[in-house]
């Protein structure tokens, strides 16, 4: 049974392991500036290589999992392959954790950022 705490009712444990591999996906720094770039505005795999700094075929294999997932999107524009983002709550989670972690890094006049690991918990 899901408890009610705050006027919010715990997810099902699908729908916690759904958004568990999400950020699974995007906890590749690879897969995370791709997310980022596509925040952004859309774009090609070509462009998209260009701006990471990937290889083609990393990149493209990288586009494919987050497609997979659901958390981007293409469409064929003449013999381009054009990769987007259509969800804008996904746009708002990137753009929210690279700024605020981005804005903190930059920020001279709080204590250092400390470096996230994974903990494993």
């Amino acid at each position: 049974m899901a408890a009610d705490t705050g006027g919010f009712e715990d997810p099902t444990a699908e729908v916690l392991a759904e958004a568990a591999a999400a950020f699974g996906l995007l906890a590749s720094a690879a897969r995370l500036h791709l997310m980022w770039a596509l925040a952004q505005g859309e774009c090609d795999v070509t462009h998209l290589a260009d701006r990471v700094g990937g290889a083609l075929p990393a990149v493209s294999q990288h586009l494919a999992k987050l497609k997979l997932a659901g958390l981007v999107r293409s469409r064929r524009e003449g013999r381009r392959q054009i990769y987007y983002v259509d969800d804008p709550d996904v746009v708002t989670v990137v753009r929210v954790m690279v700024g605020q972690l981005a804005a903190r890094a930059e920020d001279t006049s709080t204590a250092p950022v400390r470096r996230l690991r994974g903990t494993g918990g």
